[in-house]
C-alpha cells in the first residue's frame, strides 16, 4: 500500500463537536498526526475560531447546539472556500446526503475510528494543499500539473481554479477533482465504484456519495442542469463527459 505523505506544515485543522470527549479524541489524534488543531464546541465558536485563524479544514458535528452543522457549514462558506468533512451520529442516508448537498467534501458517521477521519483528513488535504518530505518541502513529482479545458470549461489545477465560459465557479474540492478527472477523461464512462476509487482514493463506500456530487457538479457546469449535455449518465454503467456537449 502507497504510504501517505506527510500533512502539509502548518495544515490547521478546526474540529467542531459540542461533546468534548468527541471533541478531545479526535484532536489527540489529529495532533499526533502532525497538524494544528483548533476547536469549537458550537456553531458561533466554530465561526469565531475561523475567522480568527482561518483553518485547511473543518471537521464538523452536524448536530450542534443552537445553529446545526449545515448553517455552520453554509456561513463558512460565504467566507472562503475550505473544506469540511461531516460528523454524525446518525445512520440516516438523509442526514448524510444533505451534508453533502450543503458541500460537505466528507462525511464519517459516529460511531466511528479515530485512525479512520485521520485518514479521511489526509485524503482531502493530499488534494488541496501541497504535498512535502520529511525535510518539509516540496516533495519531488508534485509539480503543477497542466491546465484542462473543454466544452467552454476550464480548469487549472495547479492555483484549483475553474471556469465556465470565463466566469469562475464556485466548487468544493471533491467537485472540483471530480470535474478535473472527467475533463482528463473524455468519451469514457465510469462506474460510481471506479469514480470513488480514483477521486476519493476509496476502495469501498457509500456510492450516494458519487451520486450527489455528480449532481451538484452538474448544477454548476450544466446549461441545464435537468438535461445535462456534458455529464451524462451512461444506464447500467455511471457517467461519462462528452467534451463536445451535443445532444
Amino acid at each position: 500500500m502507497e504510504q501517505s505523505p506527510q500533512p502539509p506544515s502548518g495544515a490547521r485543522v478546526l474540529v467542531v463537536d459540542d461533546d468534548p470527549t468527541v471533541a478531545e479524541i479526535v484532536s489527540g489524534y489529529l495532533d499526533r498526526a502532525g497538524y494544528v488543531v483548533d476547536r469549537a464546541g458550537d456553531g458561533p465558536g466554530a465561526l469565531a475560531r475561523a475567522a480568527a485563524h482561518w483553518p485547511d479544514l473543518v471537521v464538523l458535528d452536524l448536530m450542534l447546539p443552537g445553529m446545526d452543522g449545515l448553517e455552520v457549514c453554509r456561513r463558512m462558506r460565504g467566507r472562503g472556500p475550505v473544506p469540511v468533512i461531516m460528523l454524525t451520529a446518525r445512520g440516516d442516508e438523509d442526514d448524510r446526503i444533505l451534508g453533502l448537498e450543503v458541500g460537505a467534501d466528507d462525511y464519517v458517521t459516529k460511531p466511528f475510528s479515530p485512525r479512520e477521519l485521520v485518514l479521511r483528513v489526509e485524503s482531502v488535504l493530499r488534494r488541496t494543499l501541497p504535498r512535502v518530505d520529511g525535510t518539509g518541502t516540496a516533495a519531488a513529482g508534485t509539480g503543477p500539473a497542466a491546465p484542462l479545458g473543454a466544452a467552454g470549461l476550464t480548469l487549472d489545477p495547479a492555483s484549483r481554479r475553474a471556469t465556465k465560459n470565463g466566469t469562475e465557479l464556485a466548487l468544493t474540492v471533491r467537485e472540483f477533482d471530480l470535474l478535473a478527472f472527467f475533463l482528463r477523461h473524455p468519451g469514457r464512462a465510469f462506474g460510481r465504484e471506479e469514480l470513488m476509487r480514483a477521486v476519493w482514493g476509496w476502495d469501498f463506500g457509500d456510492l450516494s456519495t458519487v451520486t450527489v456530487h455528480v449532481r451538484r457538479l452538474r448544477g454548476k457546469v450544466e446549461d441545464d442542469p435537468a438535461r445535462p449535455r456534458l455529464v451524462r449518465t451512461v444506464w447500467g454503467v455511471g457517467y461519462r463527459f462528452d467534451a463536445a456537449g451535443e445532444e
